[in-house]
């Protein structure tokens, strides 16, 4: 499993943090009332034409994101 996991990550894009996804973040944090760590990892997806998978609930049913629920042990 966890070489499973190591593979999948080692196809990842890293992507730094600049003044344009900064901005986007800052837009989306105030108008959709986000902490500024969700609406970063938000604004990058978006600027990257990718969709964000989370199981954040503050992130829930926003466009561009792919909402899986924690289950419970």
């Amino acid at each position: 499993m966890a070489r499973q996991v190591v593979a999948a990550m080692m196809q990842a894009k890293v992507v730094d943090l600049d003044a344009e996804i900064a901005v986007s973040a800052a837009q989306l944090a105030a108008e959709a009332k986000l902490p500024m760590a969700d609406s970063v990892m938000l604004a990058t997806a978006r600027l990257h034409g990718a969709t964000l998978w989370t199981q954040d609930a503050d992130l829930e049913g926003l466009a561009d994101v792919a909402f899986i629920a924690k289950s419970a042990r």
